[in-house]
């Protein structure tokens, strides 16, 4: 049962009160369906895989007096779980329900009775199966998500039993004690091994790695500063949502201001991007150095017609070409400190200061300084994500950027 977990994972989870966070996400009732999709396709496929607990016990029954009974070995051969909805319940979690469902089961049966022992294999035939289940999910101490199940119930509409090999003619007369028998004890497994399945996943959630190394120099905390809040037909998600240098003891910038997500139900899936979110990144990147680079004239091709020595400059600055002929030139582009971000309604706006470094590249290796340019600009982007026919994407970042001063 450990499936029923990725039905809730799947939806992802605006807080009212409590830390104001730089990364908010919301699933609608949309996507939580769309989840419930795949969730069954990996229910059926995980169900197929993992091992069943063999079924042993023993019963008096008619003409066969007392009779001892295993069934090992079994495995799941069919499975039809089409009738399957899934839901949120306020304040609590997430509803998964299953109706109508129905099984195949294969595997090894032995009997002990009165004339002898006798084997041989078994179908096991389970109809109506139906499930209803609540999955609580909230947030660790450490920020990382938690969840069990809240509640249960589960029950069989009729098991039928088949025996093959051995005497399975007689034994396939006096099914219907053993159909019994197995129909109570698969009643009681069926939420054992749903808290079961959930548990070990909660195990593994404690575990978590809640941070994620974008590359070489960051990498982005994404914990929960929230539980998350679950309405009537949506779920919403705090997420911390800040930049911070790799293996550099954590320092914080900035602190997030509060903003909500609009209502969108039509959306399966809303994701929130802050201003702290983008401004944190400005400062990470900034401190790291990466805001910087060097440009010297063999990075620039031969054809060019303007080159990074002495003599291209001359025309602009002939002092500098006097005092030192036919020398190449280095250009240091930078940020002076670190961009600043907002979000706006006709899009972002970024306040960039930068600087021009231009030196000398002397004979003796050593770089003397020619002139320092300042210059500040301010700009408006405008983003939108395309959809792209990729399986592996979920689509192209496109944009347009401006110049206003």
């Amino acid at each position: 049962m450990h499936w029923l977990l990725a039905l809730s994972l799947l939806a992802s989870w605006v807080q009212v009160g409590g830390v104001s966070a730089g990364l908010k996400a919301q699933v609608n009732q949309k996507g939580l369906e769309y989840g419930n999709q795949f969730g069954m396709r990996m229910a059926a496929s995980m169900l197929k895989k993992n091992p069943i607990p063999d079924i042993h016990g023993s019963h008096n029954m008619p003409l066969l007096g007392d009779v001892q009974y295993s069934v090992t070995r079994l495995q799941v051969d069919k499975l039809q779980l089409d009738d399957s909805t899934v839901g949120f319940s306020k304040g609590l979690g997430v509803n998964v329900t299953i109706r109508n469902g129905y099984v195949l089961l294969r595997g090894n049966w032995k009997l002990k009775t009165l004339f002898g022992r006798d084997g041989g294999t078994v179908d096991i035939h389970v109809h109506q199966l139906s499930l209803s289940a609540l999955l609580g999910l909230g947030k660790e101490l450490t920020g990382r998500p938690k969840v069990w199940a809240a509640r249960c119930r589960a029950a069989t509409g009729g098991i039928l039993l088949k025996f093959h090999g051995g005497n399975s003619w007689f034994y396939n007369r006096f099914t219907s004690v053993l159909e019994t028998l197995l129909e109570s004890k698969l009643n009681k497994q069926l939420c054992l091994e749903l808290k079961k399945g959930v548990d070990d996943i909660a195990q593994v959630l404690r575990a978590m790695n809640v941070s994620i190394q974008i590359d070489s120099f960051v990498e982005l905390d994404y914990s929960f500063v929230n539980k998350p809040v679950f309405g009537v037909d949506r779920c919403h998600v705090d997420l911390k949502g800040e930049f911070f240098a790799l293996g550099q003891p954590r320092v914080n910038f900035f602190t997030p201001s509060p903003f909500v997500l609009p209502k969108q139900p039509g959306s399966m899936f809303l994701l929130g991007i802050s201003e702290f979110f983008a401004n944190s990144a400005a400062s990470v990147y900034f401190i790291a150095g990466v805001l910087q680079r060097n440009y010297t004239d063999e990075m620039i091709p031969r054809g060019f017609p303007f080159h990074l020595n002495t003599d291209s400059v001359g025309m602009l600055i002939p002092e500098l070409e006097e005092k030192f002929p036919d020398r190449p030139l280095q250009v240091l582009l930078g940020a002076r400190k670190p961009p600043v971000l907002s979000f706006h309604p006709d899009g972002v706006h970024v306040t960039a200061f930068g600087s021009i470094d231009v030196g000398v590249l002397l004979p003796n290796g050593s770089v003397a300084s020619a002139f320092l340019l300042h210059i500040d600009g301010n700009f408006t982007g405008q983003f939108l994500l395309e959809s792209v026919n990729s399986g592996n994407s979920i689509g192209k970042l496109l944009g347009a950027v401006h110049l206003k001063g």
